[in-house]
């Protein structure tokens, strides 16, 4: 079978590097202080053979096989097992509830779940339905726990069947991956992409991104099952040949992105403000402006970058979440300049992008080449066509048709087009609500008020039903170590501030600290970091009015 080198997959560069660079590592996998090197002959070698084991079980054609794992080397070689053997991924997040991962498994109708590095497997394993054969991963910490009647173990596979000798190539057209959506507003879909879809964006990508020579390092922390990293990462070192490091863990993250110094690295908004409050813990914003105003700035500079282990970064992403106008422009005086990036997993993240000749902060930048963007005059969505939409959601036709109309794909998200392309998001279609004076109103612009306030880690703008908005918001590590006076001080000057700029129906009428940080294992956060409004209005629901009537402006739950 022939194929046009535009549509070579991300196998077919595999086999590639496999056999020019067979002795060069490609997955780094820490272990502690060290780090265990896969080198490209030896991951082609394990997923050559769990290839054939995959196809020894006599599976439908084209079944799916899903993974659930954090990050780790064995998560992308069982990936490139499961292209070679013919077969579809599909992986989900690994801190999937037993009742949610059920329900996407049973969806989704896998044959085979690959199960590797996790935290609470004990919690999780009642989920899978009996009559899914699991494969175990070697190696990781929790791996040990992962057992139960009839479980395969990645080893045992391994020295039991022969490397596939044949390098199977896809047809673009089949389908690559079925990828399921953090479910911010309900129930995840599974997005289906094809070996085109996923080519014709990397092709694009690599181009744009400066991925197209040797040397390049990416940090794989990000769930490899978002769209993000799946393209950004996964697939951008298979098509380049770079090289892939992980992060071990939470408390170890830092310390593997200083031992990486990845060349290429994308985090979403919460994670820039970690770093954001970490330097100002160690210097203080008045010490740092003046640091940078002395002749020493450009020492300073390569210091903090050096300490982030971003001293050899050639592109520094953001996306997933809006990213405050004042934060990017911190960043930069640092020397860091932060390209802001926007898509869904129904395009491959690819909607548009922040050209670093034009940073044009407050917007998300212009469409991709190949892309366009118009926006719906009757409800100021946004509206993309591209040639890497998805085919559609596994077995949801009417969704599909619902969100892909005559081409082009319907976000969900609210924006707006400058007379020079570039786009701003305004808020999502269903966040808008109605006060109880009957005004709409779309929270998303009002909370990037609140950005310059470093004692606030999260902050979800509610009011359905109230006279005027409240805002609820989880103090940063910074707030809490702050006194209660100094925090309700800032507050309130905040507030003014935000109001003066907003209409008389869209100010906050109060700011409550709720006591519970809001995460992934509260269902408060997808696991991408996104708060779900829904269960933010739901946990608070009962204690709005309350709150709403009380005489304090500053109200501590």
């Amino acid at each position: 079978m022939q194929t046009e080198t535009s549509q070579l997959t991300g196998l077919h560069h595999f086999y590639e590097w496999e056999a020019s660079q067979s002795d060069q590592a490609y997955l780094k996998q820490p272990e502690g202080d060290k780090w265990m090197d896969y080198t490209w002959g030896e991951v082609g070698n394990q997923a050559r053979r769990m290839a054939t084991a995959l196809k020894a079980m006599n599976l439908p054609e084209k079944s799916n096989i899903g993974i659930v794992s954090k990050n780790c080397a064995h998560w992308m070689i069982a990936d490139l097992a499961i292209m070679m053997s013919g077969y579809v991924s599909v992986p989900f997040y690994a801190t999937l509830t037993a009742e949610r991962l059920n329900e996407v498994l049973v969806h989704s109708e896998c044959k085979v779940l690959f199960v590797g590095k996790l935290d609470d497997w004990d919690s999780m394993k009642a989920g899978v339905p009996s009559n899914v054969q699991v494969i175990s991963f070697p190696q990781y910490s929790a791996s040990s726990k992962i057992e139960g009647e009839g479980f395969l173990k990645w080893n045992d596979l391994i020295a039991n069947h022969e490397p596939q000798t044949e390098n199977y190539l896809p047809d673009p057209d089949d389908l690559f991956t079925v990828m399921y959506t953090s479910g911010t507003t309900g129930t995840p879909k599974g997005v289906m992409h094809s070996y085109r879809t996923m080519a014709n964006a990397m092709n694009v990508g690599m181009d744009i991104f400066d991925m197209r020579h040797a040397g390049n390092r990416f940090l794989s922390y990000l769930p490899l099952c978002h769209i993000a990293e799946r393209n950004i990462v996964e697939s951008a070192s298979l098509y380049t040949g770079a090289t892939v490091h992980f992060s071990e863990s939470l408390e170890t993250f830092a310390k593997n992105l200083q031992d990486t110094k990845p060349t290429h690295f994308i985090a979403v908004p919460r994670i820039w403000t970690k770093f954001h409050l970490g330097i100002l813990q160690k210097m203080p914003q008045e010490q740092l402006e003046q640091m940078l105003a002395s002749p020493a700035a450009d020492q300073v500079r390569a210091q903090i970058k050096a300490g982030l282990g971003l001293g050899e970064a050639k592109l520094l992403l953001t996306g997933a979440a809006p990213m405050p106008k004042s934060l990017l422009n911190w960043y930069k005086n640092l020397g860091l300049n932060i390209q802001e990036v926007y898509g869904m997993t129904e395009n491959v993240g690819m909607t548009s992008y922040m050209r670093p000749d034009s940073l044009n902060y407050g917007t998300v930048g212009k469409a991709y080449p190949k892309a366009e963007i118009k926006i719906d005059t009757d409800t100021n969505e946004i509206l993309t066509r591209s040639p890497w939409l998805m085919l559609g959601y596994f077995k949801d036709l009417e969704k599909s048709e619902e969100t892909l109309k005559d081409g082009w794909l319907h976000t969900g998200d609210m924006g707006k087009l400058d007379g020079e392309g570039y786009l701003s998001i305004t808020g999502r279609v269903k966040d808008t609500f109605k006060s109880a004076k009957g005004e709409f109103i779309a929270p998303a612009p009002i909370e990037f008020g609140f950005a310059k306030n470093h004692f606030i880690e999260q902050i979800c703008i509610v009011g359905r039903g109230l006279p005027q908005p409240v805002a609820l918001v989880v103090l940063s590590e910074v707030g809490q170590a702050t006194a209660k006076d100094e925090i309700v001080k800032s507050f309130e000057e905040m507030l003014d501030t935000v109001n003066e700029k907003l209409l008389n129906y869209e100010r906050i009428q109060k700011i409550v600290v709720v006591k519970e940080p809001w995460g992934v294992e509260n269902n408060i956060l997808t696991p991408t970091l996104k708060i779900k409004r829904n269960q933010v209005e739901e946990k608070y629901q009962d204690s709005l009015e309350n709150w709403y009537g009380q005489a304090d402006t500053i109200v501590f739950e």
